[in-house]
Parts: structure tokens; sequence; C-alpha cells
């Protein structure tokens, strides 16, 4: 039998926001608590969630996750959660503040970029300060892409 420590998947993730990274210059990224309910838990260790379409929005004080899909979990019965449901995200005072300064007075939006489980199996979610990208920003990165591509295409072959 194993022992109890390796049973625990390290750092795994379970959804990534591809497209960000493409239609959004990273600025800063902060990793957040998300509060879920325990067959959304279920839900993620899966493996079938989706962020692809979600955004987090400053309410309040708090910063929720908008949008994000987490497929109900097929053994919950009627105990089931809601799929695209708002969830609460776990972030310091500071943290905050931080973030409504970057989305009001400069005009960026929180972009998430991965869910995953931590060391202690705790769902977290990379957050990101972004600043959306332009279409001439966007073909300057594809250009970058594929010329370093092809340049470790040439190095491979000779």
């Amino acid at each position: 039998m194993a022992p109890k420590g390796s049973q625990r998947t390290v750092n795994k993730i379970v959804a990534e926001n591809r497209k960000a990274r493409f239609n959004y210059e990273i600025l800063d990224t902060y990793e957040a608590g998300i509060m879920l309910t325990g067959t959304e838990v279920k839900s993620l260790r899966d493996g079938k969630a989706n962020i692809a379409e979600s955004y987090a929005s400053d309410e309040g004080n708090e910063i929720w996750l908008i949008n994000s899909h987490l497929p109900e979990y097929l053994q919950a019965n009627r105990f089931n959660h809601e799929p695209r449901r708002r969830r609460k995200l776990l972030l310091s005072k500071r943290e905050i503040s931080r973030l409504r300064v970057g989305i009001n007075r400069e005009g960026m939006t929180l972009v998430p970029l991965k869910i995953y489980f931590n060391e202690k199996g705790r769902a977290k979610l990379e957050l990101a300060l972004a600043k959306g990208k332009k279409l001439h920003d966007k073909r300057e990165t594809e250009k970058e892409r594929d010329w370093n591509r092809e340049k470790s295409r040439l190095f491979k072959a000779g």
C-alpha cells in the first residue's frame, strides 16, 4: 500500500485558458482560492472544467469568477451544483485593492489563466491582471511564434 501523501496530485492543472495569453498582455498574476461546494470539487478532480469564456469581476469588496463551467458531478443526484454559477474568489484585502485600482483607473481586465490543485490538495485559480491586445499586437505575437518554430526546425535539421 502506498503512503498517504503520494496519493495526492501536486499542482495538477485542471483547466487552462490557452487563448488568454494570445488575446491579452499579462501584466501581473495572482493566486486565488475558489469557494466551491463538494460536488464542484469532485467535478474538478475529474478534470472536465472549462474557463475559456470566463472572467473575473469586482463587486463590492469581493472578486467573483463569472461564466466558468464546472459540469455536474454525475453521482451527486439531487445534491448537484449549477454548472455556470458565480464563484467567489478568496484573496487578501491588499490583493483586492490592487486589483480594483488596476481595473478602475487603468482600464485593465481580470482574466483567469488556469485552475489547478496545489500541494495541499486545494483548488486554486491563477488570475491575471491584463490589458487587451490590439490586432497588430496579435499579429506580432503570431509572427514571433512562427519564427521561433522555424528557428527550432533549422537548428534541428542542421
